[in-house]
């Protein structure tokens, strides 16, 4: 039970460090192969240039596009040779309308994608939807990473947040490699609906089937404290110091999440924890 294909992208050189470290050290513990898409984004889309526009400045962006995944590429090779491990670098680019079929054609066949933090300060406009495309159109979860955090060996105190949700279950299922090698597992429910199926033991067939795979899982109930479920679950995974957190993503339609914001948007943006999501 492990990952033997991860992917990630590749669109800021700023950020592509730390995305890569981490990347690398998950492909070593797993022993897999790591397959990287260095992504160029030209912006150059209809609406964002004076009518009349001539190709000349359509044709700068696009090479400005190029030389952006170049370098980021440049930059990944520099850092992959002599790794011992397998590897891939592939570039290419796409306009911000497009990125979900470029990245979503190759995050289908990786069990796990490393993805930056796709919301906070100095992050691309090109982040959310490339989060989106490797978890919708890619059908693939993803391990996204806060800002600043370092690579660590396997983590070893692990969060779920559970809901009863096909999305929660499809995560759990996903972070399964993760979970095997766990030394705790923590599943955490945040206010358990009053007439679920599960009202009389909150996490219990959950708990049985982790049991199973030979996982042994405390559960903890919380009381909806502050406003935002997705603030309940970062204070306890704060105060309980875990290394990941492991969830279902966007319960609602993106549409609304985008618009209204919810838990998966909140802790994509505030969590200071690496998050495996999964729908």
């Amino acid at each position: 039970m492990t990952y033997k294909c991860l992917f990630s992208v590749l669109t800021d050189a700023a950020l592509a460090d730390d995305t890569l470290a981490h990347a690398v050290a998950g492909a070593r513990r797993h022993d897999a192969h790591l397959d990287l898409l260095c992504l160029g984004v030209d912006r150059s889309q209809s609406g964002y240039y004076y009518a009349g526009a001539n190709a000349l400045v359509l044709q700068e962006t696009i090479d400005h596009a190029v030389a952006d995944a170049e370098a980021v590429a440049t930059r990944a090779r520099h850092q992959l040779e002599g790794a011992d491990l397998r590897w891939s670098v592939e570039t290419g680019i796409a306009q911000l309308a497009d990125i979900a079929r470029h990245v979503g054609q190759r995050a289908r066949f990786a069990d796990l994608a490393i993805l930056p933090q796709p919301y906070g300060e100095a992050r691309g406009a090109e982040l959310e939807p490339v989060t989106e495309a490797v978890l919708f159109e890619g059908a693939c979860p993803a391990m996204v990473l806060p800002a600043g955090n370092a690579p660590t060996p396997a983590p070893k105190r692990v969060m779920i947040a559970w809901n009863e949700t096909a999305e929660a279950l499809s995560a759990v299922k996903a972070a399964m490699p993760v979970l095997a090698t766990a030394e705790e597992v923590h599943v955490v429910i945040v206010d358990p609906p009053a007439h679920g199926p599960s009202r009389s033991d909150p996490g219990g067939p959950l708990s049985q089937y982790l049991a199973r795979h030979d996982i042994r899982a405390e559960i903890s109930v919380l009381s909806r404290t502050l406003p935002r479920v997705s603030d309940v679950l970062i204070r306890h995974g704060t105060d309980m110091n875990a290394d990941l957190l492991v969830m279902g993503a966007y319960g609602h339609s993106r549409v609304r999440e985008a618009i209204f914001g919810g838990a998966t948007r909140n802790m994509l943006e505030h969590c200071p924890l690496p998050v495996l999501l999964a729908h």
